[in-house]
């Protein structure tokens, strides 16, 4: 599925939600009333079916309704601020455990592995995964967004499935996360919470009438309990049977997507195959598994009302769509065990060194084109590259990007100054402010990090951005408060000192400081006349084209707009350029390819596109919230 249009849907998808809220509200209203009215009299002595509406007792019917909105609305909230941390707080709420780079255990390693070739490939942030120690055969992908999302994978799935099984399954989470499912997975949480609240009232008025029987309204007391406590488990039911609704189509679409990212059905098909003839299937033990059943892989239990109340279609179902010849009989090919499995080829590769720049202007609009189409996809060529990518980061780099002091020294390194007399003071601060084995680190790391490829920088950030996810939040606020003092020591920040600023703060923000992540705009390119000309002239003078103008008059014809004049170089800042794309992310999802061809056009308007620009018009669509693949090997 196009990623632009999964963001635009995603939209749609959430209003629809927010409408069936509301409708399960107001029937929760209009049948606890009829309850409250019972139980106490207030309907007057008419027959059954003949009640008028003069014999309600409107006061009683406000207040009871107001309670209803207060108590279930509350309840969502509740449940809302409580996942508020994002797909972390949805892992450790069923038991997850953090998986570390450094893990010895082999299965562990080898998921760890699968899912940062993933993301690497689709260009978003690297996910922490979460194991749950159980034998069943499951997965999940929680958060609001790929800022916030988490993998979560069983025992039973890492040890049971191959690597191309497993690699299916983790696609298949991945598409959760790159389509937007993932926040409406949270919030049919949240709704189902409020809902429940009724059932759990109703569960108090019983203890306590239980406790003072002599009251002359004990009667009324039990009826409502047990009235309230049968709403509430009904509400549950009909929020079940919407869940379902809601998740079965999304699981054959991100089934579908699962063979489109990785070319290879037989991986998510033999994954499925796997649950059926395992022995433990996907089933959980955790009793709040059941929360968010929507958001698995495959069942965690069997379904009290078989498929009606099932938030997955049946196995063979789902098999039969990724294997259309499947002959109804479950022959998989033998497990291996330990690191003797096969790794799948390096395609694109092994040991190539990128050239310093792409100088056909044909190839590097290709390539702009090519990374636009791709956003949000994850595609056979660039786990290939993405894999290539991880093989040609040096392992002295790579392995210590994977812990947080590692990470943290990483990022100094790639903002410390080439002059002397700069970097010796970036030292000193560094020496008087860093966390302890920090600047240890950083003198170690610095000659490797100054010398890395300029293509290799991004991804090795997207590396360490998994790690940094591990720090408190005072490790963070420090971290990000000594990354400033470091880019601005010589009093000015360069696009590329930028780009990185605004990469590591917008992915970790979210995480640390609270910040909601953004929601999915709706305004039109129109409306956003200077930002866009904020963004193209900065892109037109940073890439130090002859001629500007030229640049500049593509670009906005790629726009199919007219140019509104030229911005001299010097009211151009930093901060101007911040503020411009804060506000571009505002924009329909839909909207966002002809902006970022238009900036494409405007780098490539001189037949010259460096590897630097390349990445600078990535960090570009980054900060707009459109995840970019890696950069084809140039040659």
């Amino acid at each position: 599925m196009d990623f632009f249009q999964s963001q635009h849907n995603a939209k749609r998808k959430t209003a629809r939600l927010v409408l069936l809220f509301i409708a399960a509200v107001l029937s929760l209203i209009v049948i606890t009333n009829l309850l409250v009215m019972i139980a106490f009299g207030l309907l007057g002595t008419g027959a059954v079916g003949s009640v008028s509406t003069q014999q309600i007792d409107w006061n009683v019917f406000a207040l009871t309704s107001i309670a209803i909105i207060v108590i279930v609305t509350g309840g969502a909230l509740y449940k809302m601020a409580a996942l508020a941390g994002g797909g972390a707080r949805v892992a450790e709420m069923l038991n997850g455990r953090l998986l570390l780079p450094q893990s010895s255990d082999f299965h562990e390693r080898r998921v760890l592995n699968v899912v940062e070739e993933m993301a690497l490939a689709s260009g978003t942030p690297i996910p922490p995964v979460y194991l749950l120690e159980e034998p069943g055969i499951n997965a999940f992908a929680a958060g609001y967004a790929p800022d916030d999302a988490v993998i979560g994978v069983t025992r039973g799935a890492i040890e049971s499935l191959n690597r191309d099984e497993l690699q299916g399954v983790i696609a298949h989470e991945f598409s959760h996360i790159l389509h937007g499912d993932m926040r409406i997975n949270i919030r049919l949480i949240a709704i189902l919470n409020g809902i429940m609240i009724l059932g759990l009232i109703g569960e108090g008025l019983l203890r306590g009438s239980s406790r003072s029987r002599r009251s002359k309204d004990a009667g009324g007391v039990i009826f409502l309990g047990l009235g309230l406590l049968v709403i509430g488990y009904v509400g549950v039911l009909f929020g079940n049977l919407i869940k379902a609704a809601v998740s079965r189509q999304r699981e054959f679409l991100a089934d579908a997507s699962s063979v489109q990212f990785t070319r290879n059905p037989e991986g998510i098909g033999h994954a499925l195959m796997r649950i059926a003839v395992h022995t433990e299937r996907s089933y959980l033990a955790n009793p709040k598994s059941m929360e968010i059943s929507h958001a698995l892989f495959e069942e965690p239990r069997r379904s009290f009302l078989g498929g009606m109340m099932a938030t997955h279609p049946p196995l063979t179902d789902r098999i039969k769509a990724v294997l259309p010849n499947w002959d109804g009989r479950y022959e998989l090919p033998a497990l291996r065990t330990d690191a003797s499995e096969t790794e799948p080829a390096d395609n694109a590769g092994k040991g190539r060194e990128s050239a310093p720049s792409l100088a056909a202007a044909t190839v590097a609009a290709a390539v702009a084109e090519t990374l636009i189409a791709q956003s949000g996809q994850v595609t056979s060529e660039n786990t290939d590259r993405a894999r290539n990518i991880l093989r040609r980061i040096p392992d002295e780099l790579g392995d210590v990007a994977r812990e947080p002091a590692g990470a943290r020294a990483v990022i100094y390194c790639l903002v410390m100054e080439r002059e002397p007399g700069l970097r010796a003071q970036q030292l000193a601060l560094l020496q008087e402010v860093a966390d302890f084995g920090v600047y240890e680190e950083v003198l170690k790391l610095e000659s490797a990090v100054g010398s890395l490829a300029a293509e290799l920088r991004l991804p090795l950030i997207n590396i360490a951005l998994s790690a940094l996810r591990q720090l408190t939040p005072g490790q963070y606020q420090r971290f990000r408060s000594n990354l400033g003092r470091l880019v601005l020591l010589d009093r000015k920040r360069s696009l590329f000192e930028w780009s990185l600023q605004k990469i590591v703060t917008r992915h970790l923000d979210a995480v640390f400081l609270g910040r909601p992540p953004r929601s999915i705009g709706q305004r039109d390119l129109t409306s956003l006349r200077e930002e866009i000309g904020t963004v193209l002239w900065s892109l037109a003078y940073a890439g130090g084209s002859a001629d500007i103008d030229l640049a500049i008059s593509k670009a906005y014809e790629a726009l199919n707009m007219d140019s509104p004049g030229a911005i001299p170089r010097d009211r151009l800042t930093l901060q101007e350029l911040d503020a411009a794309l804060d506000s571009l992310g505002q924009m329909k999802p839909l909207q966002k390819p002809a902006l970022l061809k238009a900036c494409a056009t405007c780098i490539n308007a001189d037949g010259r596109v460096t590897v630097a620009e390349m990445e600078l018009f990535r960090a570009i669509a980054d900060t707009l919230d459109c995840p970019m693949p890696p950069l084809p090997a140039p040659g």
